[in-house]
């Protein structure tokens, strides 16, 4: 339930370098779908960053098109189908948000699980509830849908033969530590990173750290 807001700091560094694009993971159910979406509109060849879902769908991109991915940045992510536990709890949360309670799902059971503590982690969960508002209800049964039906791609992971970053912080929830060292074991090519003083997003949470560490990958390609 995130925008292009969630890639504020990057965007602002590395755009005067490197083209970047950005596209909304909202419009189909199913990350086979929101994959095809994407690679309509993508260049012949592209580079791919990801955080969360946006890693899952990453993932889905290169098993649908390897040859067009020149590399891949996975944040905080998970490369693992989603647990029956996981599921369990989708649909009520659809169901609160078709019931106009969006807002309460997000503030009760999304938000605590992002982030870490820090000085910057008011205005951050303000920011990531005003994202999730603007997309809206529909957007999150999709996203919902998406990655309660999503694939393994450990086998895709494997064969991904091309450089790639894998980074989340130290303090992730969501997507720990150990599902990166997964995926940096899984991938031929790969560098991991794991960032003190973040959780789920550090992207926004340790934003100098993140940009580097995207930058040192991108020189890398």
């Amino acid at each position: 339930m995130c925008d292009a807001r969630l890639f504020q700091p990057q965007i602002a560094t590395l755009s005067g370098r490197y083209p970047i694009m950005t596209a909304p993971m909202g419009q189909a159910d199913t990350m086979a779908a929101l994959a095809t979406g994407i690679l309509d509109i993508a260049p012949k060849r592209f580079a791919v960053a990801g955080l969360s879902m946006g890693g899952i769908l990453a993932m889905e991109l290169i098993r649908q098109a390897p040859e067009r991915v020149l590399g891949a940045a996975l944040m905080d992510t998970n490369p693992r189908a989603e647990t029956a536990e996981v599921k369990a709890r989708r649909q009520p949360q659809i169901d609160a948000a078709q019931e106009g309670r969006l807002r309460q799902v997000m503030r009760d059971e999304m938000k605590p699980n992002y982030l870490t503590d820090g000085p910057n982690r008011g205005s951050i969960l303000d920011l990531c509830m005003a994202m999730a508002m603007d997309l809206g209800p529909q957007v999150f049964v999709n996203q919902s849908k998406a990655l309660r039906d999503r694939p393994d791609q450990c086998d895709t992971l494997r064969q991904f033969d091309r450089p790639a970053l894998v980074l989340c912080g130290r303090d992730d929830a969501l997507c720990p530590p150990h599902r990166h060292e997964l995926m940096h074991d899984l991938l031929p090519q790969s560098h991991l990173e794991i960032l003190d003083g973040a959780g789920h997003l550090p992207t926004l949470e340790t934003p100098d750290q993140t940009t580097a560490a995207l930058r040192r990958w991108l020189e890398s390609l």
